[in-house]
């Protein structure tokens, strides 16, 4: 494993130990070179859906996508990390029962926005802002005026 303060190959794992969902491993390693300390998480490779783009490209599901693009709708919220680590974790587990080989953007944006709308209806929005391409104020207002009714 690499380190990522010197980018030595050699490191030793002192500590090792699931992480709280039990999805992954969380170690603690050494560098052989440089003693500083970091972790990493190993995971088991799932077999997940091919996801395909409203361009018509298909490409691997990539989680670090999606977590990224939730994260910035939840920029200054009150929604941790740990939260957003589970709603992608229980996204993965969907995408794993799926009998699909392929799944599209949309859908995967649409089980996004109803999990975020439950946690908090500001990121909700702002998720939906992106996503759904608002092309003008009018779109936008239509949209918090569903939410408002609900």
């Amino acid at each position: 494993m690499k380190c990522p303060f010197c980018n030595n190959l050699d490191s030793k794992v002192v500590d090792s130990r699931p992480d709280k969902g039990g999805s992954a491993i969380r170690r603690r390693r050494v560098c052989e070179q440089c003693s500083k300390r970091f972790t990493t998480y190993e995971r088991i490779e799932e077999m997940l859906p091919q996801v395909c783009k409203k361009d018509g490209r298909r490409e691997a599901f990539d989680r670090t996508k999606i977590i990224n693009g939730i994260v910035k709708a939840c920029e200054k919220r009150p929604i941790s990390k740990t939260d957003i680590e589970a709603l992608v974790d229980r996204l993965e587990t969907r995408l794993q029962e799926s009998t699909d080989r392929e799944i599209s953007t949309t859908t995967i944006g649409e089980w996004v926005m109803k999990e975020l709308h439950g946690m908090d209806e500001v990121a909700y929005v702002r998720f939906a802002s992106v996503y759904r391409s608002f092309r003008d104020i009018s779109e936008f207002m239509q949209e918090l005026q569903e939410l408002l009714k609900k």
